[in-house]
């Protein structure tokens, strides 16, 4: 690499920018810019707002920018202030201010539809393909995004063609047009992984692709590119990101969280990419290590990217609910609510937990409510109906369960074979199966148990190992019953999924003991014992949290099967059968 023998510092950070050292050029023209007499250009102005935006001083790439803008208009250079305009729309909307990010889009339309084609009319295009697909105009959208690549293939730029690419797979991708969404976003991702695009689009892209890739359910290139991700943000003196070790107070689990900014020097998408990779690592199930990513994530992400540091708080909080350390979940999901993401299913999965059922199926419901549409995030609202369905059976709803399952299975064949919806259907469908006492069970289970150990997801393979242990018990297999608990327990000691461990070594304790006699259900067998202490109708279905015609349901199973007709009769029954 050529070091330049001029001591102009203009120069040097002309030269610096080139070749990405954004901190040095930062440094450079920061101080060059403190002396009025010195004068920078409108393209030397847009060098210092790149390079103060990649050493995190956000404020003063805002400001260079707008400085830039009016040097490129006092000089007539429409396409300058253009693509100036374009990138202040841009930065004033991570900085949650959408009235002048408006103003400035309505800005760079002013200075660039006009004029003949030219490069930075790409970036008009994939703005007017965002808008359109936020409307639901499909057609529209693939219509802007295949202008951008026609645009990007004319001026021959890598960086904007891998744009247009990217632009068109999400817009085939909301439309429902899977294989080709995905082909068109592995080729964008070629150019990422063959070093050919700048820092800018290659950080760009990875955020994008992650964010696709998770929407979509497509778990495998989800893995491969977080991992791809975060060795291009690795510090080139280490090769890895940083160490933490130690916890932050203001982190995961402690106080409200701060505005972040990322230190100077530093890749401002590595906590970005890194709150993506806390998602992988807590399906993978190596939760210690997504926890201590996830502190690491709150404090690198810039604050103009603060929903990845709010994705970052609602995965930590996922595990430490699946721990159960639910104090520190409820304080995850409320940083993670602080910063703009509503909490769900994972704090209706909390409440649950804490027995507070009515709070958890009001809190599924409102957010399936305002995740109407899946095209958006068709893996968001697939967990949020796999928590309803888990929900509902908790609290006995077994209808309601079993139209969030169908809901479920529908949007898996929507989207064709991907296996974690596959799964995630298979699973909610085999419980509600397994909860209707229906024999047709077993097959949906066995198959999210193989959906689960292909994807290399440990903690939901475990959970479906739990329901097969008890449709295996219902079928009078004992052993393959404790095989299932065994392993499961085995993976929740593991995990330190302490509840679900504790739960799994309870079931195998019971299953210890003789069978219940009669041909009891654990769940007649519950209802025998209130009876014998004295319960009413009322008082068991309280105690149950069932309705009262079902624990009559109950009894007339009960009497039938002991062959009893009346209270006393059963109570007599069950104490000389040592149920009470």
């Amino acid at each position: 690499m050529s070091v330049p023998t001029t001591t102009d510092p203009v120069a040097r950070a002309r030269d610096a920018a080139a070749r990405e050292s954004w901190a040095e050029a930062y440094a450079l023209l920061h101080d060059h810019d403190r002396h009025p007499e010195r004068g920078l250009t409108a393209d030397d102005l847009s060098v210092l707002a790149d390079s103060a935006w990649w050493s995190g001083h956000v404020d003063e790439s805002v400001a260079a920018r707008l400085r830039a803008h009016a040097a490129y208009l006092a000089a007539d250079d429409h396409r300058g202030a253009g693509l100036t305009s374009w990138w202040l729309y841009y930065e004033y909307a991570g900085l949650g201010r959408p009235a002048a990010a408006a103003g400035w889009l309505h800005r760079a339309r002013h200075h660039l539809e006009d004029l003949p084609d030219c490069p930075e009319q790409c970036f008009l295009a994939m703005t007017a393909a965002e808008e359109a697909s936020a409307h639901g105009d499909h057609e529209a959208a693939l219509a802007a995004a295949r202008r951008m690549t026609a645009l990007a293939l004319a001026c021959g730029s890598p960086d904007l063609l891998a744009l247009g690419r990217q632009a068109e797979s999400r817009v085939l991708l909301a439309a429902g047009r899977r294989t080709e969404g995905l082909a068109l976003l592995d080729e964008a991702m070629c150019a990422v992984s063959a070093g050919e695009l700048s820092g800018m689009v290659t950080g760009w892209l990875y955020c994008l692709a992650l964010t696709q890739c998770m929407e979509a359910a497509d778990f495998p290139r989800a893995v491969e590119w977080t991992n791809a991700a975060m060795e291009w943000c690795a510090p080139p003196w280490t090769g890895r990101p940083p160490e933490d070790p130690e916890p932050d107070a203001e982190a995961v689990g402690g106080a409200a969280p701060l505005p972040m900014t990322v230190p100077s020097g530093e890749n401002p998408f590595r906590g970005v990419c890194r709150a993506h990779r806390v998602e992988v690592l807590d399906l993978l199930g190596a939760w210690a290590l997504a926890e201590a990513e996830a502190r690491q994530a709150c404090r690198e992400v810039p604050v103009d990217c603060l929903e990845s540091a709010a994705a970052a708080y609602y995965a930590a909080g996922d595990v430490q609910r699946r721990q159960g350390r639910l104090d520190a979940a409820a304080v995850s999901y409320g940083h993670a609510h602080e910063l703009g993401r509503i909490p769900q299913p994972g704090l209706a999965l909390l409440r649950l937990a804490q027995g507070r059922a009515d709070a958890a199926v009001a809190g599924v419901d409102l957010a399936l409510a305002c995740r109407s549409d899946p095209d958006h995030d068709v893996l968001g609202r697939a967990r949020l109906l796999a928590a309803r369905t888990e929900v509902a059976l908790a609290v006995r709803d077994l209808p309601g369960a079993a139209k969030a399952a169908a809901e479920l299975a529908a949007l898996a064949g929507a989207d064709g074979d991907v296996p974690l919806l596959r799964a995630l259907a298979d699973t909610a469908l085999g419980s509600v199966a397994l909860a209707e006492r229906r024999p047709g069970a077993l097959l949906p289970l066995r198959r999210a148990l193989a959906g689960w150990l292909e994807l290399r997801v440990p903690y939901e393979a475990a959970q479906v190992r739990m329901l097969l242990a008890a449709a295996c018990r219902a079928a009078g297999d004992e052993e393959a019953a404790r095989l299932e608990l065994g392993t499961a327990r085995a993976v929740f000691e593991r995990l330190g999924a302490v509840p679900d461990a504790r739960r799994a070594a309870a079931l195998l304790s019971g299953g210890s003991r003789r069978r219940l006699p009669g041909g009891l259900t654990a769940r007649e067998a519950e209802v025998l014992r209130l009876v014998a202490s004295g319960g009413t109708n009322k008082d068991i279905a309280g105690a149950l949290m069932i309705s009262e015609h079902t624990v009559a349901r109950h009894l007339n199973n009960i009497f039938a099967k002991l062959g009893v007709g009346s209270r006393t009769s059963a109570t007599a029954y069950a104490y000389a059968h040592d149920l009470v």
